[in-house]
């Protein structure tokens, strides 16, 4: 694995606070209703994703996830500007408006979504790998769902083909505890979910994701493995989301000591304190980590607001592939 470097801990500090800060300023404008339909927020889970990142190669491998979906795109290069945008449904974002909050995309970046069908990214990951396989790309695809995904037959399906022919897939699913408010106790008669991958003879276990460094050793492990002909592995990332399933959940299934303990835990705080206990940066260097943050949340709220609405031809453009379909009356015929 690549070593994890004092330069690491201070990307990786600056990083997952952007995240959350980004985020935290996304809840603030729903409430406004600058943001409107669903917002899911991944405060807490920021660790899966810098431990993630550090494993990947990302010249080439893929990432695929379920519909909370705002910081993984902008982990992966795309411009948080555009992610922004996205979620205001100005003709600046991701997909110019039209995705939204559950559907951030970037091709270019490879990342493949953003997926509102509970499961149905699943088999997607694992037909990315397919892909790479076949063509030979030497790629791997990072497959993400919840714990509540896990209980879907598609689940079963996938596992059964991607181990028969050793797909270059890694299948995470991010068990937070919760299904929307469903705690996982009550979704199965076990609560090991990583040992469904054992049905299949599939590599598989438990990780700490509230920490970044076992995360980034669990992904490394998978991706080498997937990456030199060994094929899939199941990783159980155990982690928890300090607010609701959407914006719109009362959260009456727990209680706010419960959030508290696991904010103990903080990935922040993990790597800000070993930045700290190793003298990695000063008090006055993390005050300024702390602005450029601030100041880039700033930016990207202030580009997504001035941003324009995208036109209502867009809508036709993108649902008819026909050039001169004869109901696109802005287009010449």
């Amino acid at each position: 694995m690549k070593k994890i470097t004092k330069e690491v801990y201070l990307n990786w500090y600056e990083e997952m606070l952007f995240w959350r800060k980004f985020e935290d300023k996304l809840a603030q404008v729903y409430i406004q209703q600058k943001v409107r339909g669903f917002l899911h927020l991944y405060n807490g889970q920021e660790a899966i994703l810098a431990g993630a990142l550090h494993a990947m190669d990302l010249t080439k491998d893929k990432m695929i996830t379920a519909y909370r979906n705002h910081v993984q795109p902008i982990g992966m290069g795309v411009d948080p500007k555009r992610v922004m945008a996205e979620l205001y449904g100005k003709g600046t974002g991701t997909s110019q408006g039209l995705g939204g909050s559950m559907h951030i995309f970037s091709k270019e970046h490879r990342f493949y979504g953003g997926h509102g069908i509970v499961g149905g990214q699943i088999p997607l990951g694992a037909g990315l790998a397919f892909a790479d396989k076949y063509h030979k790309r030497d790629a791997v695809t990072l497959t993400f769902f919840g714990d509540g995904a896990a209980r879907q037959g598609s689940l079963h399906e996938t596992f059964n083909l991607a181990m028969l022919w050793k797909l270059p897939v890694v299948f995470c699913v991010e068990n937070n505890g919760y299904a929307m408010g469903t705690s996982v106790e009550r979704t199965a008669n076990h609560t090991d979910i990583w040992k469904l991958g054992q049905g299949y003879e599939m590599p598989s276990g438990p990780v700490d994701a509230m920490n970044p460094i076992k995360v980034a050793e669990a992904m490394d492990e998978a991706i080498t493995r997937a990456r030199t002909g060994g094929g899939p592995t199941f990783l159980e990332l155990k982690t928890y989301r300090y607010r609701g399933h959407s914006m719109s959940d009362a959260q009456k299934y727990r209680t706010k000591e419960e959030v508290a303990e696991y904010q103990k835990i903080d990935p922040i705080t993990q790597v800000l304190d070993i930045i700290k206990d190793k003298k990695y940066a000063t008090d006055e260097e993390v005050a300024e980590i702390d602005k450029r943050v601030k100041d880039r949340v700033a930016e990207c709220q202030k580009f997504a607001e001035e941003s324009p609405f995208p036109e209502k031809n867009v809508m036709y453009d993108v649902v008819y592939e026909q050039d001169d379909y004869p109901f696109l009356s802005h287009k010449p015929q």
